[in-house]
């Protein structure tokens, strides 16, 4: 019988994985702390006789290299990736002997690299499992945009057809065992769920249930920004990355801790957002280890700067240095255990500032605040705070100079990238309140939204309402179908300067379009003009599937449902 144990790297949000029979194992996809392989390998008495990577990979630095040289395992690498090291070029078709019984077999699915490779681990010639790297994921694919700008179109084509390749090729109830989608910046879509089978990927995977033109269409219109130290790993991993040293950092006393800080050199404190807002080193920053530290961290950190580590215990030090190696920062300058009071200098005293939930953003907003959103731009195209400043989290260090004057009060998704802009922003001197909420929270506190749901549009125009419903679609899509009570009023209109129609004059307006793109734009000119302006998130597409009613133009020019 065969087994397959998984390697959880969820800071990450990906998966190595350890499969094999009686005696023989194959390691694939190894993140780079390889003394876990090495341990699962251990405990099941195998000897790994394979390490295998399914492409160069752009979000982590591998343990392939590593744990091939210290287990005498074959390095098998995907032979269209240019490494500066000896391996086992694997090709499309290549098979190789895992156990008695136990074959593994490549399968080329370009898409996510060039030159990215599934593996099907066949027992008794029967595909039992597929190693899918970052080709068919959960529900979605990975992202084809991390290799070259000007192979992102035809990348995406390609994994289209890998994935078509795969589902054609396995039976339905082969499991599909990806490296990325469980919060991985590698996955093009939203991956959900624990497990999958072919079966059930054939049924909902977005790459095939969608037409090729579709698929491409809708995937590189739904790609996000990626971390900028991704730009760092594929090199590393093809020139082939030196063995991890886990030792304890060097210890830092207060002295050590307020010179570092001088030198412009990073302290960051590992512990809670609670306990850091309550008090910490002026001029450290927030990241918190049970958060997904690695990411954020070597996101917003200079490339090669000196980072100083401080956190309740040497275990979570421990614990983060292990995140860290994982993206390429291999070596904290020092560390600091304990609490502020022990990284403090006789006569300093720790710096704090206050948290809040959206009701006290309510209370507080229009009083000459500034209210930060941190989330990244596809997250607050579903909606945000009216009036709201926009810095994504990573860029935050960059940008501070754009943020205006006064008590900034930050806010995310839910808390934890929040923690982080304010613990920047605090380091420079700014005053801040880190909002400690889920966003859900601000509508219902009585914020006002930029964008609402069809549900809140609804509710916002029906009958008596105050507001009206503005339709900003060209006439031809509004005689297709449109809300009930709905005013026309195409964007092409407005751009040119046209006059509100009088059923909207003197009224709030709930704008909407197609899809949520042009209502947008349509917002921005008419806040402009000085209207009060909200527009609806996914447009009329997202009114129907809500089940909201919808009349159409009849021949005669009335209305029919």
């Amino acid at each position: 019988m065969f087994f397959v144990d998984t390697i959880e790297v969820p800071g990450l949000g990906n998966r190595g994985y350890l499969a094999g029979g009686p005696r023989g194992a194959v390691a694939v996809d190894p993140p780079r702390d390889v003394d876990r392989l090495i341990a699962a390998a251990a405990r099941r008495d195998v000897r790994i006789t394979h390490v295998v990577e399914t492409h160069l990979h752009n979000d982590y630095v591998t343990g392939g290299l590593e744990l091939a040289r210290l287990t005498g395992a074959a390095y098998l690498v995907p032979a269209g990736a240019r490494v500066a090291f000896e391996r086992v070029a694997v090709a499309d078709g290549d098979r190789f002997d895992v156990d008695a019984g136990l074959v593994l077999r490549a399968l080329a699915t370009p898409g996510h690299t060039p030159h990215h490779t599934s593996y099907v681990l066949e027992e008794g010639g029967h595909a039992v499992a597929a190693f899918t790297g970052g080709s068919l994921l959960i529900g979605t694919v990975g992202r084809p945009d991390l290799v070259e700008p000007r192979l992102t179109g035809e990348l995406a084509r390609a994994q289209h057809a890998s994935a078509h390749r795969l589902a054609a090729e396995l039976p339905d109830d082969t499991a599909v065992l990806p490296t990325h989608g469980f919060g991985s910046f590698c996955s093009a879509g939203d991956a959900t769920g624990e497990g999958t089978t072919v079966g059930q990927e054939r049924a909902v995977n977005e790459a095939l249930v969608k037409d090729v033109d579709t698929f491409v269409a809708d995937l590189l219109a739904g790609l996000d920004d990626v971390p900028a130290y991704y730009a760092h790993m594929a090199p590393a991993n093809a020139e082939g990355p030196a063995p991890v040293d886990l030792t304890p950092p060097a210890p830092a006393d207060a002295e050590e801790i307020a010179a570092r800080l001088a030198a412009g050199e990073w302290v960051v404190d590992l512990r809670n957002r609670v306990a850091f807002a309550a008090g910490h080193v002026a001029g450290s920053v927030n990241f918190e280890a049970d958060g997904q530290l690695a990411t954020y961290l070597a996101w917003l950190l200079p490339w090669g700067k000196p980072v100083t580590l401080l956190a309740e215990s040497p275990q979570r030090i421990a614990e983060a240095q292990r995140e860290l190696v994982r993206v390429g920062v291999d070596r904290p300058a020092a560390a600091a255990v304990g609490a502020p009071a022990d990284w403090l200098r006789e006569g300093e005293e720790p710096r704090s500032f206050p948290r809040a939930r959206f009701a006290d953003l309510a209370e507080a907003y229009g009083s000459g605040i500034v209210v930060l959103d941190v989330r990244r731009a596809s997250e607050r195209a579903q909606g945000h705070i009216a009036g709201s400043v926009h810095v994504p989290v990573h860029e935050i260090r960059d940008r501070l100079g754009e943020i205006p004057g006064g008590t900034v009060w930050v806010h995310c998704a839910g808390g934890m990238r929040a923690a982080i802009a304010a613990s920047v922003l605090d380091a420079a001197g700014r005053d801040v309140v880190a909002v400690d909420d889920s966003f859900a929270a601000a509508g219902p506190a009585g914020l006002p939204m930029a964008r609402i749901t069809p549900a809140e549009a609804g509710e916002r125009t029906g009958p008596g309402a105050e507001a009206v419903l503005l339709d900003v679609r060209e006439p031809d899509e509004w005689a297709q179908g449109h809300a009930p009570g709905s005013v026309s009023f195409p964007l092409s209109a407005l751009t040119a300067g046209g006059d509100l129609p009088v059923a909207a004059r003197h009224r709030p307006l709930v704008v909407v379009c197609r899809s949520g793109v042009r209502s947008r734009d349509a917002v921005a000119l008419l806040t402009a003009r000085g209207l009060d302006a909200v527009d609806v998130v996914g447009g009329m597409r997202a009114w129907v599937r809500e089940g909201l009613p919808s009349v159409r133009e009849h021949g005669n020019g009335g209305p029919t449902a």
